[in-house]
């Protein structure tokens, strides 16, 4: 599977696209980056150098792509941290085009803009474009619970409001909703879930919550349920191996006590996820 990926990219660690590619190509799926900003290191830090790539940059690296005549040849494209509010008009018209030449292909969008903890932390013009702009192209999206609020009004806490709010996303034009990072009271303690919704069904898989909090995890969460649900188009399956995987990511990243994802060293587990974790229907 050929998957354009539109997202962020830093030279030091794992966020955005340097965190999706390689875990995707450890799925045997060929990827194109392309990059809304070229960083230094993520913005957790606090400092960093390096530039917001243009939406006329980024509009010519796709139109390049296209030039070369291979929109057809494209499975997927997912979406990220898109840097610029300029950037989500380029974003659609790069999935109409390749959709035009392929209207097989899948738009997977992580609507990144913030998290219960931190807010909002992309520009505050972000948010809207990709509720009205961006999301009713996509056929996925993987919001947290903060961003799956934003985009449709409806507070999600426990099960039933973030199934309500599931609904909500889904009616505004996504077939398919992944919610990670779900932390509804009703949970078992020192636990942590991920629920997706589609035509076929419900499901919700529960795994332990390490006691930490690291950069990029978001991403590697997105880019591996997009690219296991463009295979196989099997929202359960895409679930439990992308839970399995971001996991013993996680595990192996807590481990190490590294302040950046253990990306390569726990490459083994995206290629042969262990599958450790049950996932229930709802």
């Amino acid at each position: 599977m050929n998957i354009l990926s539109i997202q962020s990219a830093v030279a030091y660690g794992h966020v955005g696209n340097s965190a999706a590619v390689f875990p995707l190509q450890r799925l045997g799926h060929e990827v194109w980056p392309v990059y809304t900003v070229n960083y230094s290191n993520h913005t957790g830090y606090g400092s960093w150098k390096g530039p917001i790539i243009s939406a006329e940059d980024v509009r010519a690296v796709i139109e390049g792509i296209g030039e070369r005549g291979q929109f057809g040849e494209i499975d997927a494209i997912i979406s990220g941290y898109q840097g610029g509010p300029d950037i989500a008009g380029v974003i659609v018209e790069a999935v109409e085009a390749v959709k035009k030449e392929n209207p097989n292909a899948l738009y997977s969008c992580d609507p990144v803009m913030g998290n219960e903890k931190s807010g909002c932390f992309v520009s505050e013009e972000i948010p809207p474009l990709l509720r009205d702009t961006v999301v009713p192209h996509a056929d996925i999206i993987t919001p947290n619970q903060f961003e799956l609020g934003f985009l449709t009004g409806v507070e999600a806490t426990d099960l039933d409001s973030t199934l309500a709010a599931v609904e909500a996303a889904r009616a505004m034009g996504p077939n398919t909703v992944l919610v990670t990072s779900v932390l509804r009271p009703e949970r078992k303690e020192g636990t942590i879930e991920m629920i997706v919704v589609d035509d076929k069904g419900r499901w919700i898989v529960e795994t332990p919550m390490l006691p930490f909090k690291i950069n990029g995890s978001g991403d590697v969460t997105s880019a591996l349920f997009a690219g296991h649900y463009v295979s196989s188009r099997d929202g359960a399956a895409a679930l439990a191996a992308t839970a399995s995987s971001v996991y013993d990511l996680l595990e192996t990243t807590y481990q190490a006590d590294s302040r950046e994802l253990k990306l390569i060293d726990a490459q083994d587990y995206y290629a042969h996820p262990r599958l450790q974790f049950t996932v229930r229907e709802i």
